[in-house]
């Protein structure tokens, strides 16, 4: 059974940092590419960041561009987000995903197979 635990959410205050990981069991994502969503109330489900297997290419959603990294460590299985000066507008429920079903480095949630239950970010003014 395949599972995508995440952890390293909370509660904090804007401009603080938070690290979000993401382990994966049940099968090797070593050769996947591994994303992050986030989920704000009353709205859809949105691409934060996403990288590469190997860790060479990776995306990020313009609204994080320099504040978030993302990143991975393939022998643990796990993938990392980084999240610097954060803002209320970070607010959400972030989820990981994994297993892109077309092989590619993608930004789309409907081509992830595999996702995490989700853990709140909550950033305060």
């Amino acid at each position: 059974q395949v599972q995508l635990v995440e952890s390293g959410g909370g509660l904090v205050q804007a401009g603080d940092s938070l690290r979000l990981s993401c382990a994966a069991s049940g099968r090797t994502f070593s050769r996947s590419a591994m994303g992050w969503f986030r989920q704000a109330p009353g709205k859809e489900r949105e691409f934060v960041a996403v990288i590469s297997w190997s860790g060479n290419t990776i995306y990020y959603a313009e609204s994080v561009k320099g504040r978030f990294t993302i990143s991975r460590d393939n022998a643990k299985n796990t993938v990392y987000l980084q999240m610097n000066s954060l803002k209320p507008e970070d607010t959400a429920v972030y989820y990981c995903a994994a297993g892109s079903r077309l092989g590619r480095t993608t930004t789309r949630a409907d081509e992830y197979d595999y996702w995490g239950q989700g853990t709140q970010v909550t950033v305060s003014s």
